[in-house]
């Protein structure tokens, strides 16, 4: 009988004395292997209307980026969320007219910790056939929250985090993102 425990491997023969046990030393690769990077925490936040709540940056304390997806609102909002983290901000409908928010992207494509992501506002503006890399797909304005995963694509929408739209929940969504693995949370931040 042989067994391997804690770094030794023992041979053993059945019903023998203690004294026929035989060790010798071997390392046994931990399995599976570990990423021997930490999780990036990642903010994700959207439709915030001109209010940034309390609830909100607390939630977001601790990200190492932020990204909104569009109906930002205000020059301060984007000002408080870069004070937290690097921010990655695209316009919504609403900004679109706003001198403040002139030279923010309508879309952007970025990569964070080996996923490629595209952030847009409104989810028709997706391109219907995305590109194979994209691995992420980050959306607002319906103030609906959704983690969808289609195939190994991540759709999700945080949710507006702003003011209270019809019956729809407030919330914000926080991803775990390492190089293998991509863990979204929806965060409520008022009941």
């Amino acid at each position: 009988m042989e067994v391997a425990t804690r770094g030794y491997f023992l041979s053993v023969a059945r019903h023998s004395p203690p004294s026929t046990i035989r060790t010798q030393r071997v390392t046994l690769p931990p399995y599976p292997a570990p990423d021997p990077r930490p999780l990036m925490k990642v903010g994700v936040i959207s439709d915030t209307h001109g209010l940034l709540r309390p609830e909100a940056i607390t939630a977001l304390e601790g990200c190492e980026a932020i990204l909104h997806a569009g109906d930002i609102g205000s020059q301060d909002i984007v000002e408080q969320l870069g004070a937290i983290a690097p921010l990655h901000i695209v316009r919504g409908n609403n900004d679109q007219d706003a001198e403040w928010a002139k030279n923010i992207a309508d879309h952007l494509r970025f990569d964070i910790e080996g996923w490629q992501t595209l952030l847009v506002h409104d989810i028709a503006d997706v391109p219907a056939l995305l590109d194979d890399s994209v691995k992420m797909v980050v959306t607002g304005h319906s103030h609906k929250p959704l983690i969808d995963w289609r195939g190994d694509t991540l759709y999700l929408n945080p949710g507006s985090a702003g003011r209270r739209r019809f019956k729809l929940p407030v919330t914000l969504a926080l991803l775990e993102v390492g190089a293998d693995s991509m863990e979204p949370t929806l965060v409520q931040l008022v009941d």
